[in-house]
């Protein structure tokens, strides 16, 4: 996974991207820490990753064409690579990023959504999720030097970068969808939990996390949430 998608105003528009968002035009969204960019074209997003970085968008293609059938999650309509890079075309959902200046003045309404989508991500059924997942994602895996990883008394769906950009809301305050799949596994639902409620401090500033919990309803697991945020760290 990667830990921040930062916005930082115009990039420069790889050719594959311009040809395939023909004449709607290509507007810059995100660029990742790694050098993936993300633009939207109409009613689509590109999401575009250069060879040097490592990243394998075939990974999220097949991820999000199992999880768009279950939750509300961009449905895949193109993929492509070359000597350049790789590209992956998706539909917009509605609502946009539970971040930013609209959200910071109405974090309560942001964190009450993204606590929601998780939640009910969590609630889909594990018994078809492909059985190798399990053993590709981070949230399963359990370096040594962590120590001993808390059981998994109840295995859920994770999302695998449970971050408060991949949460979609309404400009009413509701929350419309999650994206960003590409390390979706079964596994701890602290996992998730643990990540998220830390992103908050990221976005609104401390003093968030209670309400996250509350919201989701969940009693904090401190351990868990030790362990999970210490994975997330050694993994990314």
């Amino acid at each position: 996974m990667e830990r921040w998608l930062i916005p930082l105003g115009d990039a420069v528009v790889p050719e594959i991207v311009n040809r395939l968002a023909g004449g709607a035009g290509a507007e810059f969204v995100w660029r990742s820490q790694v050098g993936g960019l993300t633009f939207r074209c109409g009613d689509r997003y590109v999401k575009w990753y250069p060879t040097s970085s490592q990243i394998d968008l075939r990974r999220e293609r097949v991820r999000l064409d199992w999880i768009s059938t279950r939750h509300p999650a961009p449905r895949v309509v193109d993929f492509g690579a070359d000597t350049g890079g790789q590209w992956l075309v998706t539909e917009a959902l509605p609502g946009g990023y539970a971040v930013g200046p609209r959200w910071q003045s109405r974090s309560n309404e942001a964190i009450d959504a993204i606590a929601t989508g998780l939640r009910a991500l969590h609630r889909i059924p594990i018994d078809d999720v492909p059985v190798e997942w399990a053993s590709e994602g981070w949230a399963t895996r359990a370096p040594a030097r962590l120590g001993p990883r808390p059981p998994i008394d109840d295995p859920v769906v994770v999302h695998g970068d449970a971050c408060a950009p991949n949460t979609l809301i309404s400009t009413s305050g509701e929350w419309t969808g999650n994206v960003d799949f590409g390390d979706l596994t079964v596994g701890d639902r602290w996992a998730d939990l643990a990540v998220a409620s830390l992103s908050l401090d990221w976005n609104f500033g401390e003093g968030h996390q209670q309400q996250f919990f509350d919201s989701y309803g969940i009693e904090r697991d401190e351990g868990r949430i030790a362990y999970y945020r210490a994975l997330w760290h050694a993994e990314s």
